[in-house]
């Protein structure tokens, strides 16, 4: 069934890679507009609302409900944007990016001989982020493999076409970043995703305790690299990408691992509000809770 799985999504992926931007854009919105209108019935519509009535309690309800309608605009052209971020020609995929904004903070921490940490939220199309950075640095990627064997080639294969070097979640994947860093290189890490229980730690997101990652501020509190934050934004009327980039919290690299952790999800956090209708907000960010805590979902 998995191997089914992963020769659909692949077909899928050449379809959309057929498309041009706005069409395969286009096509994502029509797709977001289908997961609004059937509401809670479907999942990822009814854990944004979710996602979004816990972090951003201050909107009204038509405000939310406007930014749910986008939030999953958003998510659909993120889908829709797959074969064109992973199967256009290189060249072509980098003439989408119109903008960087203060790529200063990743050559000064290069320079400073220490490496860098990137923090990438699943804000905007991570995947344009990954194609620039490889295209211009030796460039790191710790990444989650999926469960689907072609589908894990593919990502490894079409991530690795500028020279990243992909760093699977586990004990050799953090053996392969300590010696990127070592080496004065970057590497970048989504840390918005719930780890193992064991790798864990409850930090506040968006006020809220959510099971957050160590192994980022361990990282940075270890190797004294610099950490910054980044993401595409996309641009409306399929115009293309503008990349930001950002310091992250100063108390990141702190030895208490109660502070860096929240430290770095409050850089996240800050990302996301310069961007919100385009975060992952379909995630269920905050399925494991403290003891006696009652369930978000």
């Amino acid at each position: 069934m998995k191997s089914v799985k992963g020769i659909l999504a692949l077909l899928a992926l050449g379809l959309m890679a057929l498309l041009p931007l706005r069409w395969a854009q286009a096509l994502g919105k029509r797709i977001g507009r289908r997961m609004y209108r059937q509401g809670d019935a479907n999942r990822m519509c009814r854990y944004t609302r979710m996602n979004l009535q816990a972090c951003l309690p201050e909107l009204d309800q038509d405000a939310r409900e406007q930014l749910i309608a986008e939030s999953l605009e958003q998510t659909g052209q993120s889908i829709a944007e797959m074969g064109m971020s992973w199967l256009w020609p290189v060249s072509w995929s980098l003439n989408t990016i119109r903008a960087v904004h203060h790529e200063s903070l990743i050559e000064e921490g290069i320079v400073a001989g220490k490496g860098v940490i990137l923090i990438a939220p699943h804000l905007g199309n991570w995947e344009v982020l990954n194609l620039y950075l490889s295209n211009r640095y030796p460039f790191t990627a710790m990444y989650k493999p999926p469960r689907q064997k072609q589908l894990d080639n593919l990502i490894r294969r079409m991530r690795a076409r500028l020279g990243t070097d992909m760093a699977p979640a586990n004990v050799q994947g953090v053996r392969k970043v300590m010696k990127a860093l070592k080496r004065s290189e970057m590497v970048g890490i989504l840390p918005d995703q719930e780890p193992e229980a064991d790798s864990g730690i409850y930090a506040d997101f968006f006020g809220i305790p959510a099971l957050t990652m160590k192994l980022l501020p361990q990282l940075a509190a270890q190797t004294g690299a610099r950490v910054v934050c980044g993401y595409a934004r996309r641009l409306p009327d399929a115009a293309g990408f503008e990349i930001f980039f950002s310091e992250a919290d100063a108390e990141i690299a702190s030895r208490d691992l109660q502070l860096s952790s929240a430290a770095m999800n409050r850089s996240v956090e800050r990302c996301v509000r310069e961007l919100p209708a385009q975060y992952q907000w379909e995630y269920k960010r905050f399925n494991s809770r403290p003891e006696g805590e009652k369930s978000i979902y």
